[in-house]
């Protein structure tokens, strides 16, 4: 059976990616083809198995929402249907072939604004932004990162800023304006400090106010009352004098944001503080002013001032704290913003002029001179030097750079001075992309992360229902005086429940992570790749250009039936002129570097898989593989053991026929990278299954898997058919992650469960992929991999201690030990825990800096 669905929420291509993949997870679903274009996912299943119930449920669960499309032609007559995936054209033009297509990028029509969020403080201020943002008409997906501050707004083009900020303030939180002209680094810095100094100066008020306020509380008890007596009244009144300030100066937005919340029928941390906060005061203003109405029993109606100032100090201290280790955590997007010289040293006229960066054009000639950064990226024109490129690509040893060669931007040149040419600038600079990359990864939101968002949209409606309880228990059943203790232990509940620590628990995690990667080399394009690496247990590596260097070379020349050698290589080189295949220009570069001379063929004709076919002056020539003399029936019985040999040294031999007889063979071999036996041997300790994919025949590849160490060798692959390799392997229950650098990749990458790209491949393979390697070594997969292991075990340890912190201290809070040992946790102590709770969190996402 087949079904149309129309897929709502789709912006890029990793949304089609991970909507594909939930369908064919589906029992029964045969295949499944989704596209952005049209929004919609034709479907493929036997009806016996699945449903249309099924399907829709297995989008809705990956995050979007799907309905059965009406499958009858709009009226006017039949409409041509249009191919769910279009090619994608490289940027350097060349066009992949037609069954190398990826998907469909995002349409123009579509867009992204990050806005930068003022006064959110824990998982549900999170959560009500979120959902006043995706309320707005005209957004697709609204995510906010309680670490960076900031919500990415994906939607349709039709929505203005203005009713993003509105809908923003609406529910009790401003978004920063931003200044036009100025940096944006320095702008979050300037709002970072701001923050950070207005908090340390209410702190350090505040402290100064409650000080005097312990000595009043505690002034008869440590023998002052015989020195200097204090009647109760007075001593009770001029705690309420100092208080005032701390409870409606150093808190009031909590008091504020509480209120604003409230006016929208929500509650967050805030509603928390100043419930718990204004209980304590109000009772202890009546305690002051009418005490009689608490007495019971003969005991003295007490005051909490220091209580209600107390906890207000520490909550703002431990927010001071947090706020000190946030900055920490964004250190990656500032290092990689500050390698960016500000001016550069263009020829203009033939003299040497120093240009703000941003003046810089395509085409302008700079000059660099030792000891200084490369501005932005191009092509030396004149001289040589040795360039450093570890904070783009993080690689240690310095690169050697000669007329011709490419440089980029934010690099440092280490020794000589050279001229290039400006080739991208702005934001179109590999650094540019860097950051923006980085960003966008440390503004996304992991599958992990839904849980604490599940949490956090209900926490604190149950908190305050704890609370109530709480107080109902002790007043009705506790101890005398029973309102103090109920009041004491539900203001204790209410503090110590804040859900801080549930908030920073993964954003900040992804942030240094993130961050930790971009200095390793390693980009990760969102959240959700970073979380998916670590379940992968297998790894496949394109051959060409992954395990091996990617540069052919011509090994051997074997004339038969009396054919010369440098005829043979002639001829060979002559035929493959008119191809662009690797193997075929190491041919002709052997050629040539003999000083032959070739033949323009007069016909030329490529066969996919097999070889090719050209004539030249006046001889039909064979190029090709065994496959290819079998089918033209070409006897090569005479050369079965020299290839057999060539193979088994991990060299591809191709034969050679000319007007219907062996002329010979010409082996080819590409060079293995140096790196990758021993980045193969460590993706095996991390106990991944190695699996090389090649167009190779099973010999060869065989071969070449032995001499690195490769489990499992799928060999004669059609470029067509690596994503279908890939299909199987995942049909075998195996989480895979593909690594390619070349057009022919991209399909393969985008079916994987993690599609990992070199970087010194083409722009389509990285841009389907989620994971791009900087430098162009296997070693990058091994710390990718490493990488998202080391921060999903910190998330891990982070949402167990936010949520074994609320689990434990929630009933101690609310007395649970009393029965047994007679004890309380002071509503002080719960502030400082909360604090602390929060300060622990950011503390142990800023161990990955380490990584």
């Amino acid at each position: 059976m087949n079904k149309t669905l129309r897929i709502q929420g789709m912006t890029c291509d990793h949304c089609v990616k991970h909507v594909t993949q939930a369908l064919q997870a589906v029992p029964g679903v045969k295949q499944a083809k989704v596209s952005l274009e049209q929004a919609l996912a034709q479907v493929e299943f036997d009806a016996g198995q699945a449903s249309l119930s099924q399907l829709q449920e297995a989008v809705s669960e990956a995050g979007y929402e799907a309905e059965e499309e009406d499958d009858e032609p709009p009226s006017g007559g039949p409409q041509p249907a249009k191919a769910p995936f279009d090619l994608v054209i490289a940027k350097n033009g060349a066009s992949p072939q037609a069954d190398a297509s990826v998907p469909e990028k995002r349409q123009p029509d579509a867009g992204q604004v990050v806005l930068p969020i003022e006064g959110m403080t824990c998982a549900s201020c999170v959560t009500a932004v979120e959902r006043a943002l995706q309320n707005v008409a005209g957004v697709i997906d609204a995510t906010v990162n309680l670490a960076s501050e900031k919500a990415t707004v994906k939607h349709t083009g039709d929505v203005s800023i203005a009713a993003l900020t509105g809908a923003v303030r609406d529910v009790g939180y401003d978004v920063t304006q931003v200044v036009a002209g100025l940096d944006p680094l320095k702008q979050d810095e300037q709002k970072r400090l701001k923050t950070y100094r207005a908090l340390r100066q209410k702190v350090i008020s505040g402290a100064v106010l409650v000080v005097p306020i312990f000595a009043l509380t505690y002034w008869d008890k440590v023998g002052l009352g015989n020195v200097f007596p204090v009647p109760q009244q007075l001593n009770f009144f001029l705690q309420l004098l100092l208080v005032l300030p701390v409870q409606f100066w150093v808190g009031a937005h909590f008091y504020r944001n509480a209120w604003l919340a409230a006016k929208h029928r929500t509650t967050d941390m805030n509603t928390l503080i100043a419930v718990g906060t204004s209980a304590a005061f109000v009772y202890s203003v009546f305690a002051t002013f009418a005490p009689g109405l608490f007495a019971a029993d003969g005991v003295e109606a007490g005051v909490y001032y220091d209580t209600a100032g107390a906890i207000i100090v520490l909550i703002l201290l431990g927010r001071l704290l947090e706020q000190r280790a946030k900055g920490q955590a964004s250190q990656a997007i500032k290092k990689l913003m500050g390698l960016q010289p500000k001016t550069a040293r263009v020829l203009k006229a033939g003299q040497e002029v120093d240009l703000p960066i941003l003046e810089l054009q395509a085409g302008d000639l700079v000059v660099v001179r030792p000891g200084e950064k490369v501005p932005v990226d191009g092509i030396v024109r004149e001289g040589h030097s040795s360039v450093d490129e570890a904070m783009i690509t993080g690689e240690p040893l310095p690169v050697e750079k000669h007329a011709g060669d490419l440089v980029t931007g934010g690099t440092f040149n280490k020794s000589g001075s050279f001229t290039f040419e400006a080739t991208k600038v702005g934001k179109d600079t590999a650094l540019s992309q860097i950051i923006q990359l980085v960003e966008q990864a440390q503004g996304s939101k992991p599958p992990i992360a839904r849980l604490a968002d599940v949490i956090a949209s209900v926490f604190v409606p149950v908190v305050l229902v704890i609370a109530s309880v709480t107080f109902g228990v002790w007043w009705f059943f506790g101890p005398q005086p029973a309102l103090t203790y109920a009041l004491l232990n539900a203001v204790s509940v209410l503090i110590i429940a804040c859900p801080c620590a549930l908030g920073l628990a993964t954003p900040t995690s992804i942030m240094v992570g993130t961050g930790a990667g971009a200095a390793h080399g390693v980009l990760v394009r969102d959240a959700q790749a970073l979380e998916l690496a670590h379940k992968v247990n297998a790894v496949v590596l394109d051959k060409t250009g992954t395990v091996t260097q990617g540069h052919p070379e011509l090994t051997d020349v074997i004339p038969a039936n009396g054919m010369a050698e440098a005829t043979l290589l002639r001829l060979a080189a002559s035929a493959e002129k008119g191809s662009e295949h690797p193997l075929g220009e190491a041919i002709v570069a052997a050629a040539e570097a003999r000083q032959l001379t070739l033949i323009k063929p007069q016909a030329f004709e490529a066969i996919p898989g097999q070889g090719l076919k050209a004539t030249l002056e006046g001889q039909a020539v064979l190029l090709g593989n065994l496959e290819l003399m079998r089918q033209q029936r070409i006897a090569f019985n005479g050369l079965k053991t020299e290839l057999d040999a060539l193979s088994a040294q991990g060299k591809t031999p191709m034969l050679v026929a000319v007007d219907g007889q062996l002329a010979g063979t010409v082996a080819v071999s590409d060079p293995l990278r140096p790196e990758s036996g021993p980045a193969i041997e460590r993706l095996r300790a991390l106990g991944l299954e190695v699996v090389m994919l090649t167009g190779d025949n099973e010999r060869t590849a065989r071969a070449v898997a032995k001499r690195v160490g490769v489990d499992r060798v799928i060999a004669d692959v059609l470029p067509a058919d690596k994503a279908d390799a890939v299909k199987q392997l995942q049909a075998e229950g195996k989480r895979v992650a593909m690594v390619g650098d070349g057009i022919n990749d991209a399909p393969a990458l985008a079916q994987a469960d993690v599609g990992i790209a070199i970087g010194t491949g083409t722009d389509v393979a990285m841009e389907a992929a989620d994971i791009t390697l900087m430098r162009g070594d296997l070693g990058g997969v091994v710390t990718a991999i490493a990488l998202s292991k080391a921060t999903m075990r910190n998330i891990k340890q982070n949402l167990f201690w936010a949520f074994a912190y609320n689990t434990t201290l929630i009933p101690l809070a609310a007395g649970a030990l009393y029965p047994l040992t007679g004890t309380l946790l002071s509503p002080m102590f719960a502030a400082a825990a909360m604090g602390l709770s929060s300060v622990t969190v950011v503390s142990n996402a800023l161990r990955l800096k380490r990584f």
